[in-house]
């Protein structure tokens, strides 16, 4: 590092250093992460990363990469955003999240070069920039072997796209979200995702549609990167519970019988396809990664907040989805697994989101609504809410509070029923949290 660290933080002063400049929101760009990582001596040069980019799926598909290559005997650092109940979620190794100690030391590194970056005329960075520096800064301190690296928003312009020679640039499922960003059209969408894709460097792309392929390809053959995709693919012997999920697959690169996994719902499965096409790619740049390794790390895997069962008496369900086709991915899970359950469902929603077709997809499930207020400015009202789940057949309660939400939402549960918590993780974490620290 250049010159002297004169600051001396505690956790609580990281943590609110970070709140504070969530003020400057995002802020898509390079330049700040380039001249904030010169100042923490690149520490993104010296690791190897796999770099993972898309609308749905890519904590799915970053949680299970990180498994198999633990289960493989490596260590592993993810990174992925955003985090449900506090900051040190986001930088994990070996599916442990960095210390109260860890993250203050780090974190205290970063927030001097973040202000020797304003000494030096350069805008403050933003806090996902400031928080992508200290998973660099982290991993590259703890010596791990592999990082696998969520991509924030779009892929060109975000600040994990200071990455050079990825291991494997993969693209997991695109839909249409962050419009104002990254464009109306799905085309314009995979355009800022295939940012992340380099020169020489080998790419994996999530079971295409046939647009998002073209534009793709076209990245691809003009960066000479191998494109790799399951184009053929069979899943044979599927089988689910409320705990795991048992299938075959065929693919031109490879086969698998009897596969566990412990990610739940329909829309898993193709995200394990895009994860076993990865780890043949690794396989073939010498990554040694047993089979044993990856049956293991598929059945290990865990994503919170995403199909989360974190109760069965009655059963209560955490899911994130906060677009139309995470949306649909949830509203398959329900017509597969509990068809004939009743169901309250809590939701809230951001305002920046396509909440009619969210909820378009969501209530014919429902028996009952509890409406809520994800904790974001965001956010969009409980009464917005409201006047829209009006025009459904359902019975329905306002409940801006969400402590409030939950507690009214159990009160008339009996044993039998299902709650489903969704809409945004903005939401979700709020109640994860709450329930875990009641039930501590």
């Amino acid at each position: 590092m250049d010159g002297k660290r004169e600051i001396s933080l505690n956790y609580d002063a990281v943590t609110s250093y970070l709140v504070q400049i969530e003020r400057f929101g995002s802020r898509p760009g390079l330049e700040r992460i380039i001249k904030l990582l010169n100042f923490l001596g690149n520490p993104e040069k010296n690791l190897n990363v796999i770099h993972v980019a898309g609308t749905n799926g890519k904590g799915s598909v970053c949680s299970m990469l990180q498994s198999v290559l633990m289960n493989a005997g490596y260590q592993v650092g993810m990174y992925t955003s955003p985090h449900l109940e506090r900051y040190n979620e986001r930088l994990k190794i070996n599916n442990q999240d960095i210390s109260n100690d860890d993250f203050t030391d780090i974190g205290e590194k970063v927030i001097w070069a973040a202000k020797k970056c304003v000494e030096n005329g350069t805008e403050h960075p933003t806090v996902f920039e400031c928080l992508t520096a200290m998973a660099f800064l982290y991993f590259y301190e703890k010596k791990v072997d592999f990082v696998v690296l969520e991509v924030g928003l779009g892929g060109r312009h975000d600040a994990t796209n200071v990455i050079k020679k990825p291991l494997v640039s993969v693209i997991t499922a695109i839909g249409k979200d962050h419009q104002d960003v990254l464009g109306n059209d799905i085309e314009s969408i995979a355009y800022e995702k295939g940012g992340i894709i380099k020169k020489n460097c080998a790419t994996v792309l999530y079971f295409p549609n046939r647009l998002v392929y073209n534009v793709i390809n076209e990245i691809c053959q003009k960066e000479n990167s191998p494109l790799f995709y399951n184009s053929n693919i069979k899943f044979k012997d599927v089988r689910h519970s409320l705990d795991k999920m048992f299938f075959s697959i065929e693919t031109d690169l490879y086969t698998y019988d009897g596969l566990e996994l412990s990610l739940l719902g329909e829309h898993q499965l193709y995200n394990a396809a895009t994860v076993l096409t990865t780890v043949e790619i690794l396989k073939k740049q010498g990554v040694v990664i047993p089979e044993s390794s990856i049956r293991q790390g598929l059945k290990d895997c865990y994503w919170p907040g995403r199909i989360e069962i974190i109760k069965k008496e009655p059963l209560v369900i955490l899911d994130g989805s906060h677009n139309e086709e995470s949306a649909q991915a949830l509203s398959q899970f329900l017509k597969d697994y509990l068809n004939n359950k009743k169901i309250t469902l809590l939701i809230g929603i951001l305002k920046d989101k396509p909440y009619k077709k969210i909820i378009d997809t969501f209530l014919p499930f429902a028996k009952k609504v509890i409406i809520t207020e994800p904790d974001s400015p965001r956010k969009l009202s409980a009464s917005e809410l409201a006047e829209l789940v009006k025009a459904y057949p359902v019975e329905f309660i306002k409940c801006p509070d969400i402590k409030e939400a939950v507690e009214l939402a159990e009160k008339l549960l009996s044993e039998e029923d299902v709650l489903v918590c969704t809409g945004s993780l903005y939401l979700i974490g709020k109640v994860k949290s709450y329930l875990s620290k009641r039930g501590r």
